[in-house]
């Protein structure tokens, strides 16, 4: 697809039809599934990472509660999943010898996700460091997996969550259990994870340590720009082909960005990676937690951050991002309403961000607009060092060098001074600026809405562009209302 238009109230459509995006057949419940029947499975999965809201991590095993689990998988579904991430903990488990009750309630959480048509995904070995148990480590696991070797419901397994490619004792132990996990379970497809900072060097360095007994396919954690999303996920693709690609985790914390933002990371990182031919992207995580719902003993349980991943606030009420994943997956599409470029959104489901505030932050009105009912006005502005005051947002559409891209948006001006006009920005694939092209500048004193439009080929390098609305050295009073860019 090589172009993609987003209007206030039009946002094309981006349909997976059109890029070779049909879901696979689903596997046949009882039928004894082969690695082929698995890995279409596993490449086409609307998979959904999942805790409780209540009990993270080991805190689901060791108060499991089939009642909120049976509710959280039936939303999951509703929002279009086949598909469900488990974490399975030796320390809560058992070790070296898994407990009946654990393996049971494993057991249960499967069940549950096949009453709503989910599949799920076993991943094993989190908070677990044994290396020296290599013996031990295949017990364990084949105890864990003996009742879904050839359990349709069960569609691959994770031997580690997030592997460290640079700790020795963890590849010298894991180029033994795998092989042998392999050769119990051939038609089970085996992964590893890397997080966010490990990413496709990391990926490199374990496809060379696995020659002799490759994964099945890759598992990247994304947690980087959505608007380098698509650069990052070739290079991701690049460092281990031809095996195949999924996107295992993603998403962005609410606590970190507005909850509009949140969405619109999940939207990029859904249509970037559409583009590669990545067909599973697992959003990180369907839950917030509620305060103290991570168990102290994990390291993340005092970053504030962690606990604004999810799709649903804690108390089960929906975030924007849930209608954008909902939308994807039911219809391959993301909702008009999503960059807000008629700034008619409530505050918090927009992804705008404001640019060197402190020369003057522009603020969303309801008496002025050309449209609709609202827009973005900026009034008594300066400059910082930086530049001018702004109000900032990335599109869907991934940036590809040499296409070309069109922005407009609609400004009028009261006693306006300055300079009023909007820019494309383009940065690289680490984030540095490159360059900026810009408008047509509103005329100063008085003016009736007039139409600021800019139109550029990405750069060579470009990997992203940022849109600004700026206004600044403005004593008087500019709106802002109808934005496009395609």
């Amino acid at each position: 697809m090589s172009s993609f238009r987003v209007r206030a109230g039009v946002l094309a459509s981006t349909v997976l039809m059109s890029l070779g995006l049909a879901a696979a057949p689903a596997l046949a419940v009882g039928e004894t599934p082969t690695m082929t029947d698995r890995m279409a499975a596993v490449q086409t999965a609307k998979s959904l990472n999942y805790y409780p809201s209540d009990a993270g991590w080991s805190a689901m095993w060791t108060g499991f509660d089939a009642v909120k689990i049976d509710a959280d998988l039936a939303k999951a579904a509703g929002l279009g999943a086949d598909n469900v991430r488990v974490i399975v903990f030796p320390q809560a488990f058992g070790w070296p010898t898994p407990k009946p009750e654990y393996t049971e309630k494993l057991r249960k959480f499967i069940s549950i996700a096949e009453a709503h048509g989910l599949t799920v995904k076993v991943t094993l070995f989190d908070w677990w460091a044994g290396y020296n148990e290599v013996t031990n480590s295949v017990n364990w696991a084949k105890s864990v997996l003996a009742p879904y070797v050839d359990d349709s419901r069960v569609i691959a397994v994770e031997l580690k969550n997030e592997f460290q490619p640079g700790d020795a004792a963890a590849v010298t132990w894991i180029k033994q259990v795998l092989p042998a996990i392999r050769a119990w379970a051939p038609a089970m497809p085996l992964t590893l994870s890397v997080d966010g900072g490990t990413g496709a060097p990391g990926m490199a360095q374990i496809k060379s340590a696995l020659s002799a007994t490759p994964l099945d396919y890759y598992d990247f954690h994304f947690y980087g720009s959505s608007e380098r999303a698509l650069a990052e996920i070739r290079k991701a693709q690049a460092a281990v082909a031809p095996a195949p690609v999924v996107i295992g985790e993603t998403g962005v914390s609410s606590a970190v960005v507005s909850e509009g933002e949140q969405g619109a990371y999940l939207a990029r990182v859904f249509r970037a990676a559409a583009e590669t031919g990545v067909r599973s992207v697992s959003p990180w995580t369907l839950n917030d937690f509620a305060s103290g719902a991570i168990p102290a003993n994990s390291q993340v349980s005092q970053m504030p951050a962690q606990y604004k991943f999810g799709l649903f606030r804690a108390d089960g009420s929906p975030k924007f991002a849930s209608t954008v994943v909902s939308s994807w997956w039911t219809t391959g599409t993301v909702p008009n309403s999503l960059l807000n470029l008629g700034f008619e959104a409530a505050a918090g489901d927009s992804p705008w961000r404001v640019a060197n505030a402190d020369a003057g932050a522009p603020v969303i009105v309801s008496d002025v607009a050309r449209t609709g009912a609202k827009s973005a006005r900026f009034a008594g502005t300066g400059r910082t060092t930086a530049g001018l005051p702004s109000l900032v947002t990335s599109p869907i559409t991934p940036v590809q060098a040499g296409y070309r891209w069109r922005a407009e948006a609609y400004a009028r001006g009261v006693n306006a001074t300055g300079i009023t006009e909007i820019a494309l920005s383009w940065f690289d694939v680490n984030g540095k600026w490159i360059s900026q092209n810009t408008s047509n500048r509103l005329p100063a004193g008085n003016s009736s809405w007039t139409k600021l439009v800019v139109e550029a080929a990405a750069p060579a390098g470009a990997t992203s562009v940022q849109l600004h609305l700026k206004s600044g050295d403005n004593t008087g009073s500019v709106w802002f209302d109808d934005v496009a860019v395609s």
